[in-house]
């Protein structure tokens, strides 16, 4: 998995491309941690996002419940496959996205 940050005044946007698992989780933790505080719009841009796993489904709740006490989060771009685990999990229930 490879994560790519890009900055603005108003935004931070986080791409996020390979697969999220046990393994990657971490990695997208520390990054969203590190930048989460800093921002009040988070977008997590899952266009080159293949998979998923529970590990990947904690870290993007984690980080919903930090951006609720001060800003917005939204995922773009995600594909069909990953949008069906969003779906069959009730994610796409308490996560906007577009």
């Amino acid at each position: 998995m490879t994560i790519e940050i890009k900055k603005s005044s108003d935004k931070t946007v986080v791409e996020v491309v390979g697969r999220l698992d046990t393994t990657t989780a971490p990695a997208l933790e520390n990054t969203v941690n590190e930048n989460v505080e800093s921002t009040e719009n988070l977008i997590l841009d899952m266009k080159g996002l293949e998979y998923i796993s529970s590990a990947g489904l904690r870290v993007l709740l984690a980080t919903q419940k930090k951006m609720n006490k001060h800003g917005a989060m939204k995922l773009i771009n995600v594909c069909e496959q990953v949008m069906d685990v969003f779906e069959m999990t009730g994610f796409a229930d308490i996560i906007t996205i577009e």
